[in-house]
């Protein structure tokens, strides 16, 4: 006779003995003991959680005769004949296998049937299997099935399950369990069957596991059955940091070390693609990844770190592998190949390739970029006017202060023959180079750098501070004569950036005030030419050049029009 496996040995008989579905619990427990039990469960989630185990333990806590606290018993008559599977009053069907009209057509008509005890539960597994005749004729009984009847339904895959079977039920979706949980669980089990394993084992059992609880019981029953040992075998994470880091060393060796613990490369495929699917729904939606949580943490990293577009290139590469691969005469060369393809992307030239490979450049660019500082965008003006030059060589605005040379400070000394102006020249020069190298500019060379300032600025900004004038600057304070005090007002709202251009190529903080004035000072008032340095002054005319025209010299526009076209006659439409 065959050893009873663990995961049926160790199957949860009551509600407390169920782990990691807290929540389950609560809401079952609580609807037997106040007398509001559903007509119909929906029990979803990842396999080996506990979904069938619980529609058992319903079945028990439905029909059992010393109830207590929403437990069974486990003694009477009801409680065992269930765990036995000898109960009429459950019925067990796997909808995988019965998914036709006509076992719906039958399991309705015993619906229909009395049974011995309180009610008659059904439990059908797989339920998303169901064809669609088959769905269509549940559908009524599901809605208003027999008082003594209760319908459990179970399925891994919810999304597959009609709208109309989940709307007539209460669906209660189940977790994977922690790791640390799991682990307890599994040194509870070792110590209460006696089994030899070491601690070693004991985390790969539970690493192999991934949460599910029967995947870990037999895992552990393999270990064990080996001595108390696992041999290490290569886990799917070394593909991806093969993808990460495009090491195409690295994926052959562990497709070698794969198939030398007797994987079949079909399968090793299979379970890379679905490994990337856990790394897609972590970039995409979180919420549906069925991981643990110290899992899903390490498959989130490794998600941001490969990057959406290689995720998905990788599966549409191995996905197309997987159908060629049923024909392939030789089905682990056909997975290399592809693993090479996925690990040196300089090599291919196929747009999704591309695309991986400027995310990858994106990437490090937004790392390497300080987020709370400005991005420099380099402005081409002319130093001169301030202003953009179109056509012709300009110079980039720089960010750094800029050494100003002695013919550049002093244009005068270098065409002035004079040793004193020469001199004045030589030490301002050198005291603007002093003020450059230690990244400070003094108030003369702020006011000349101010039209750089402006033209960097947004356009709305650059439109308002184009309507001022720059009155003066002493001691960092600039001085703007703006033309009201509206535009005073709606200029201040755009202070801060362009203080903030002003404090990076000046080296210091720099404050402005404004002052009521004319925006455009009059050419024709009374100051003093050196006011008016940057604008064309009008020479005056003199009378005496000027040429007196003969009276009757100039002729008519008529006339003129006349003579451009020959032989044409002008009509005086007047007459």
């Amino acid at each position: 006779m065959a050893t009873q496996s663990l995961y049926r040995r160790y199957r949860p008989r009551r509600f407390d003995e169920l782990k990691g579905q807290d929540h389950v619990v609560r809401a079952l427990r609580n609807a037997v003991i106040n007398n509001r039990e559903g007509q119909a469960y929906l029990f979803s989630g990842p396999r080996g959680t506990g979904k069938t185990s619980t529609a058992r333990i319903l079945a028990k806590v439905l029909n059992c005769e010393k109830l207590k606290d929403g437990e069974p018993c486990g003694k009477c008559n009801s409680c065992v004949s269930i765990d036995v599977g000898s109960s009429y009053d459950v019925l067990e069907l796997d909808a995988a296998s019965n998914n036709g009209v006509d076992n719906m057509r039958d399991l309705i008509e015993r619906a229909a049937l009395g049974n011995p005890g309180r009610h008659r539960v059904f439990i059908l597994d797989e339920v998303h299997m169901l064809s669609k005749p088959a769905e269509a004729a549940l559908l009524k009984t599901l809605e208003e099935p027999p008082e003594h009847v209760v319908f459990v339904l179970a399925t891994t895959d919810p999304q597959k399950v009609s709208e109309t079977i989940r709307s007539r039920t209460q669906h209660l979706q189940f977790h994977l369990l922690p790791m640390q949980e799991l682990k307890d669980h599994v040194n509870w089990v070792v110590a209460d069957a006696k089994l030899v394993i070491s601690p070693e084992a004991i985390d790969r059992v539970v690493q192999l596991g991934g949460g599910s609880v029967r995947d870990t019981l037999s895992a552990l029953e393999l270990a064990v059955a080996s001595g108390g040992e696992l041999e290490v075998q290569i886990s799917l994470d070394e593909f991806i940091e093969a993808f990460i880091d495009h090491d195409p060393g690295r994926a052959l060796a562990a497709v070698g070390a794969s198939v030398q613990f007797g994987a079949d490369p079909r399968a090793l495929t299979e379970d890379i693609i679905r490994h990337l699917r856990d790394l897609f729904l972590s970039l995409m939606a979180p919420e549906l990844v069925q991981l643990p949580e110290q899992r899903a943490e390490i498959v989130n990293d490794q998600a941001r770190r490969m990057g959406a577009s290689s995720v998905v290139r990788a599966i549409e590469v191995l996905g197309e592998v997987l159908i060629e691969i049923r024909h392939a005469p030789d089905a682990r060369l056909l997975l290399e190949v592809s693993l090479v393809k996925l690990t040196r992307q300089n090599s291919s030239t196929d747009v999704s390739a591309l695309m991986a490979r400027i995310e990858k450049l994106e990437s490090g660019v937004i790392a390497n970029r300080d987020p709370t500082g400005p991005i420099t965008r380099p402005v081409i003006v002319d130093p001169d006017t301030g202003r953009a030059k179109i056509g012709s060589r300009a110079t980039p605005l720089v960010t750094t202060p800029v050494v100003a040379t002695p013919s550049a400070v002093a244009p005068s000394a270098a065409v002035s023959g004079d040793k004193a102006a020469d001199k004045n020249a030589k030490s301002e020069s050198t005291s603007n180079v002093a003020a450059s190298t230690s990244g400070v500019l003094d108030d003369d060379e702020i006011k000349r750098r101010w039209p750089e300032v402006v033209s960097a600025q947004k356009p709305m900004v650059r439109a308002l501070f184009s309507a001022v004038n720059l009155v003066d600057c002493k001691q960092g304070l600039i001085t703007l004569s703006a033309p009201s005090e509206i535009h005073i007002t709606k200029s201040s709202e755009h202070l801060e950036a362009l203080m903030s251009s002003l404090k990076t190529i000046a080296g210091k903080q720099v404050q402005i005030s404004f002052v009521v004035g004319e925006a455009k000072r009059n050419r024709n008032s009374k100051q003093s030419s050196s006011e008016f340095s940057n604008e064309e002054i009008e020479e005056p005319i003199d009378l005496a050049e000027t040429t007196k025209v003969q009276k009757g010299t100039h002729s008519r526009p008529i006339d003129d029009l006349a003579k451009a076209f020959p032989g044409s006659q002008i009509i005086d439409d007047k007459k």
